[in-house]
């Protein structure tokens, strides 16, 4: 009967023994889902669209008006670069001309967009399967920006019309434009616009989604000020230079006035290309990725530090407010 004892207990020590594994391979694997759900925390949290809306138009204003602010010159030299035809000369006089009725439309213009685009975002993501975020993030950046292009345009041309010299101040270059051009003058280029802006935007906003969540999983923490402004650097340059082709277009069509030298898109390219080379295509591309690659850098700092400020002043209920969304 002894050895009969020893077998069982030995028997029953195995079970035990497996029993352990298995309990520990479980929590194992619950730490490691935990780990994982605390990168994108946000997904959880309930989805408060007017709290989502109020903080996007917030942050997203204060950090349009930074960015716009700082690196206005920049912008400046890359417009007059693309204005000139074959060999001229750019002229370096007067690179903030334009600054203040330019700010009157970025800063409804940004947060608007950022108004928009942070619950779009986060009502897909909670809608597209989790393997797709990216397409989340796009389509997010495309609605955003549609939803703004009525604001941006007009912004747009009355700031190009007057980095160029064609006007001296924002109320003369909107009646002018009105009187000369009719009111379709302020959207001259609306096609362009939103052929390189909604790409833009797009390909900008999910880039730089894309590389936080990227970041997040692997540091498992949420990330610090310097290290958004750093993805978001990143994110702007490849962008820019991107869609330089598409920028260089658009000012040309939008700094045309009357004259009608191109008919549409199409032919605006073509005649670029048969009379100045495709390389044309490309001009202002370096102030045009170091303006956007600095821009992304401030815009996505200030965006997601102001936020941050917005989450601890105005806390969410039932939820802890230092939880982020992603």
């Amino acid at each position: 009967m002894g050895p009969i004892k020893l077998a069982a207990d030995a028997e029953s020590s195995s079970a035990a023994s497996f029993d352990t594994r298995d309990r520990k391979m479980r929590n194992s694997l619950l730490e490691r889902k935990k780990s994982f759900a605390s990168v994108s925390m946000g997904e959880e949290k309930p989805f408060d669209f007017f709290r989502t809306f109020f903080e996007g138009v917030i942050a997203g204003g204060a950090a349009g008006v930074v960015v716009e602010a700082a690196l206005y010159p920049i912008d400046t030299i890359k417009t007059r670069l693309q204005a000139v035809h074959g060999g001229g000369k750019i002229d370096l006089n007067g690179l903030y001309s334009g600054l203040t009725g330019n700010l009157t439309g970025v800063l409804p213009a940004s947060a608007l967009f950022v108004g928009v685009y942070e619950p779009t975002k986060q009502k897909l993501l909670k809608t597209f399967p989790e393997n797709l975020s990216a397409a989340a993030h796009f389509t997010a950046g495309v609605v955003g920006g549609f939803a703004t292009s009525f604001i941006r345009v007009p912004t747009e041309i009355v700031k190009q019309r007057m980095q160029i010299g064609q006007f001296t101040s924002a109320p003369d270059a909107v009646r002018l434009i009105i009187s000369k051009e009719g009111f379709k003058g302020l959207y001259a280029g609306y096609g362009s616009f939103l052929l390189r802006d909604l790409p833009f935007d797009a390909i900008q906003f999910c880039i730089y989604e894309q590389l936080r969540i990227g970041y997040k999983a692997a540091a498992k923490r949420d990330l610090n000020d310097p290290e958004n402004a750093i993805i978001g650097a990143f994110a702007g340059a490849l962008t820019g230079a991107i869609t330089t082709p598409l920028d260089v277009i658009k000012t040309r069509l939008m700094i045309q006035g009357s004259a009608n030298q191109y008919k549409g898109i199409f032919d605006c390219v073509q005649t670029i290309v048969r009379k100045e080379g495709p390389t044309a295509l490309l001009k202002g591309i370096e102030p045009r990725v170091l303006w956007i690659g600095i821009g992304g850098s401030i815009f996505f700092g200030v965006l997601e530090s102001t936020k941050r400020l917005l989450a601890q002043r105005l806390p969410a209920p039932h939820q802890d407010s230092n939880t982020k969304h992603g």
